[in-house]
């Protein structure tokens, strides 16, 4: 099981929703967090679509989920949470997105950017994924590289915002059917859940949702003792 390297401390986890972090991610975050990484979390939507509530609408939604998103960044010590506010279950790879994403590579600096896998149309357990997931992914990779690292690309970012090019070292792609990382979680499972449960719109029976994590979490066995990992497509860039 390959462990990160500790010389990479700038971290930026780029989702479509709230919740993304938590549940794709969680138990990373937790563990980088705890390490002392700096990380901070960029949300293209604000999961504005997310209530089968007829009473609900979209603005109120968008204010429970934002306060709901920073909540569960809290249990990691996570202060940094960008939300972009494009319509939730309309997210496209377009270029403003990756422009926008590109600029905050720029502004942020990250070494490494935790994302969703753009491949992934369909889950191990049978569903289907999201598109904006999918969407999410492929705008994600297409701002590390090559636009948050060419300075002739977006030139306004540079001459206008003064933006200067930034490479990003490593990016971890999350929910991919295609793994080369496992990373131990065992000992920040119950801080993921804890974030988890910040999302009270969403989770609805917490008791449930933690056997299915439990169920769920790449669970393995190290003697008596259950293992807990999350598994990332991880690309290395020179």
């Amino acid at each position: 099981m390959t462990e990160y390297s500790a010389s990479l401390q700038r971290v930026m986890a780029i989702y479509a929703h709230p919740d993304d972090p938590e549940f794709f991610s969680g138990g990373l975050l937790a563990k980088w967090a705890a390490a002392g990484k700096q990380i901070v979390y960029v949300l293209a939507t604000s999961g504005d679509k997310g209530s089968d509530d007829p009473e609900m609408t979209s603005e109120r939604l968008i204010a429970i989920r934002e306060a709901e998103q920073r909540a569960a960044a809290a249990c990691f010590g996570v202060e940094q949470v960008i939300f972009l506010r494009y319509p939730d279950g309309e997210l496209e790879h377009t270029l403003r997105l990756r422009r926008d994403l590109t600029r905050l590579i720029r502004q942020w600096r990250p070494d490494i950017v935790i994302t969703n896998d753009p491949h992934t149309v369909w889950t191990r357990t049978g569903g289907i994924n999201h598109p904006d997931h999918r969407a999410i992914g492929e705008a994600t990779l297409a701002a590390v590289y090559p636009s948050a690292r060419d300075r002739l690309t977006f030139i306004e970012l540079w001459r206008d915002e003064g933006l200067e090019p930034h490479k990003v070292r490593q990016v971890y792609l999350a929910g991919t059917l295609d793994p080369n990382r496992k990373v131990d979680i065992t000992a920040y499972l119950e801080r993921k859940i804890e974030a988890i449960s910040q999302h009270r719109s969403q989770v609805k029976d917490i008791e449930a949702l933690t056997k299915r994590l439990r169920e769920s979490s790449d669970a393995d066995f190290d003697g008596d003792s259950p293992l807990y990992t999350e598994s990332y497509r991880v690309l290395t860039l020179r």
